[in-house]
């Protein structure tokens, strides 16, 4: 067989999905009072249920889906504090003492999963490896050495390097030493199951719809039910919960791939980044006992980009060329939020309401976020101090980039808002082959159509139910994705990702 004929997976899956065998929790089919009520089952959710049951706090769980699906269960799953290039960034606009906060409450973080895997002896394929960032650009070598000496000044340990052990021409690479990998849903099977022992309540195929605000506030669901609690935790990846704190302004909504292949050369072992676009991420992962490797990248702003299948060949072919390929045993692709300044907004909602916190904007660090967001939160709600909290503060307002970022972020989705609007689909359900999915015209207004495998049709209005941006086909995912704020749909118009809340509407109505 020759190389050219190495085909791509029909159909997307995560291997961590696929490898996780999770229960199943009923739905919540009650009113109930709890201590804290968490909205949101991945890895922020259940890593904050688990530490304030630790502490002895009654804690429910909903989740909209299945747990573990969304970001959590879609990551490369590296745990570290090398985040791309950030310090450099970070010194120049926040200062030194904050830059460096953010590093140690990452680091820590790093130790919190370390500690806690190495204590209860979590089988979850938890490794030290280095951290590396490169590029294969002469122009971007600066980059690399501001961020050297940005590790420098921050007293990260570190190293300076020109060759990568991968055969990958690199111009400059910079190592952050002694960070890790995992199998992430191994590692929160295990803490869902400490949840579970310490009396927490899980509950799937249970979402939000509403939080009612006051000194106990309620949490709403879709199937009419209501959580009374003292706290309400927001891990939903966009807070959707939004009257006064204008996230969709200020969190931009980015999809990015991945696939895990079984290569034919050796892998060395090592995380690598590449600082140019499209971007380019590598670590090893064991499959079926086997050294395999995660080839992740090709980001782009939600909804608007090629063919979804186009990027996933562009990872292909550069897995390809560099590590050659056996063959592609998974294919997946994962969206997450970024905040204008990059780093996550984790705390109360908004200034004054101290009873209603949120954790999102990972900018794709998820594993190390959503552990030092779950800190911060547990640390909020049982009134003990913590050192990071002011950094991550969503209320928290450095007028440098923000405002010409938020500005540009919004007149994006207003120039989305209008170009979808005065779109003329051209083609008519009709023509649509099976596994085909468009934007048509239906009885003169736009529409979404798609057309299963047994030839069944699908058809949705394609006007988004959170502020009426017009959603476009997502070919690789089979999805209707929003591309204003990232809210994505199924083929029948239900929501599979936020911050809508509400299904797409019958176009025929």
């Amino acid at each position: 067989m020759t190389h050219h004929e190495q085909k791509l997976p029909d159909s997307p899956e995560s291997y961590w999905r696929d490898s996780t065998d999770l229960p199943s929790f009923q739905e919540l089919t009650e009113d109930v009072k709890t201590d804290v009520a968490i909205i949101g089952g991945g890895m922020t959710g259940i890593t904050t249920a688990y530490m304030l049951t630790q502490k002895g706090y009654r804690v429910v769980l909903i989740e909209a889906g299945r747990i573990l699906n969304g970001t959590t269960g879609h990551t490369t799953a590296k745990i570290t504090a090398q985040h791309d290039l950030i310090y450099d960034e970070l010194i120049n606009h926040i200062g030194m003492s904050k830059a460096r906060a953010y590093y140690e409450a990452n680091l820590q973080a790093l130790s919190f999963i370390r500690n806690l895997v190495h204590e209860q002896n979590i089988s979850c394929d938890f490794q030290e490896q280095d951290a590396c960032i490169y590029t294969t650009e002469e122009k971007s070598v600066q980059k690399i050495r501001k961020e050297h000496e940005a590790y420098q000044k921050l007293g990260i340990e570190r190293e300076f390097i020109k060759d990568l052990p991968v055969p990958i021409d690199i111009k400059a690479g910079l190592i952050m030493k002694n960070q890790a990998q995992f199998h992430p849903l191994h590692y929160l099977k295990h803490l869902a199951g400490a949840v579970q022992k310490a009396g927490g309540k899980l509950f799937e195929n249970t979402a939000a719809k509403e939080i009612k605000e006051g000194d106990h506030p309620k949490v709403l669901t879709t199937n009419g039910h209501m959580i009374i609690s003292d706290y309400v935790v927001c891990c939903t990846h966009f807070p959707f919960h939004d009257k006064k704190g204008f996230y969709f302004a200020r969190l931009e909504p980015s999809r990015s791939y991945v696939l895990a292949v079984k290569p034919k050369n050796p892998y060395p072992g090592g995380m690598y980044l590449s600082i140019d676009q499209p971007s380019r991420s590598l670590r090893s992962v064991t499959i079926g006992g086997e050294n395999m490797v995660i080839v992740g990248g090709e980001s782009h702003k939600t909804g608007q980009g090629k063919d979804t299948i186009e990027y996933y060949r562009a990872l292909k072919s550069f897995a390809e060329s560099v590590l050659g390929i056996e063959d592609i045993l998974y294919r997946w692709s994962t969206q997450d939020l970024i905040t204008l300044d990059k780093i996550p907004y984790i705390g109360p909602i908004y200034p004054k309401e101290k009873r209603i916190l949120v954790a999102t904007g990972f900018r794709k660090w998820g594993m190390t976020s959503s552990t030092l967001a779950a800190q911060i939160m547990t640390d909020h709600i049982t009134n003990e101090s913590n050192p990071y909290k002011e950094i991550f503060d969503p209320s928290r307002f450095h007028p440098d980039p923000s405002i010409k970022k938020a500005i540009s972020f919004n007149t994006d989705v207003a120039r989305h808002l209008v170009e979808g609007k005065l779109e003329q689909p051209l083609r008519t359900p009709d023509e649509l082959a099976p596994g085909e999915g468009s934007v048509v015209s239906i009885g003169g207004k736009r529409a979404g159509a798609y057309r299963d495998e047994n030839g069944r049709l699908h058809t949705v209005d394609t006007t988004c139910t959170h502020m009426g941006c017009e959603v476009e086909w997502n070919d690789g995912e089979k999805t209707w994705d929003c591309p204003c704020h990232g809210s994505r749909f199924s083929i029948d118009g239900e929501v599979m990702e936020g911050p809508a809340v509400a299904p797409l509407n019958d176009p025929k109505n």
